[in-house]
């Protein structure tokens, strides 16, 4: 006998029912979840090359962007009714309330950058294509084993015309803030030397 269907069916959740999960405690405080695409994922523990590299890249562009924007590390996201992911970094428009009555939508979100040391394949295909989905114009994706920076851009439909990767030598601008040059070498971990 050939199976064609699953005798099952995965339960996805909505942003509203995620949310309530958290106001009753659902989820352990120390627990770091997000919702991607209905489904709740358990997010991998942060090594100490993804820690530095997005506290070395959240100061720097928060030094560079000033009072020009908020750059935000590991808050969340409201992008749909079905996912509300908790990038490493967003940078995103100034909030006189400092976002107390909404998480930032993609209207309001300059760049996105996700951090990779053990994820790229997932920031490089699962997030890019929520991302693009959103209108997300400028995502980045970090990946401090080869060094590199991802650069995904123009977004249609699920995913994104244009990725290209930097090493660390270059440097890029960000597109809403084209008077700004970073270099890809001072957002990733020093070279430690033995």
């Amino acid at each position: 006998m050939l199976i064609t269907e699953a005798p099952f069916t995965l339960r996805k959740w909505t942003v509203k029912e995620y949310q309530k999960l958290g106001e009753i405690g659902f989820f352990h405080p120390e627990e770091r979840v997000e919702l991607i695409a209905g489904n709740i994922l358990k997010m991998s523990a942060k090594g100490t090359a993804h820690t530095s590299a997005t506290r070395r890249t959240a100061t720097l562009l928060r030094e560079l962007l000033e009072n020009l924007a908020a750059v935000y590390t590991q808050d969340p996201i409201a992008l749909d009714d079905s996912s509300e992911p908790e990038p490493d970094i967003a940078v995103v428009v100034i909030d006189p309330l400092d976002y107390a009555t909404h998480h930032p939508t993609p209207s309001e979100v300059y760049l996105i950058i996700e951090v990779a040391d053990s994820s790229l394949a997932y920031d490089r295909e699962v997030k890019a294509k929520i991302y693009a989905r959103s209108r997300i114009a400028d995502y980045w994706v970090l990946n401090v084993n080869d060094r590199q920076l991802h650069v995904f851009r123009e977004p249609a439909d699920d995913e994104y015309q244009s990725e290209v990767i930097l090493g660390e030598f270059s440097s890029i601008s960000p597109l809403q803030f084209p008077d700004f040059n970073i270099s890809i070498g001072e957002m990733l971990p020093p070279i430690i030397s033995n």
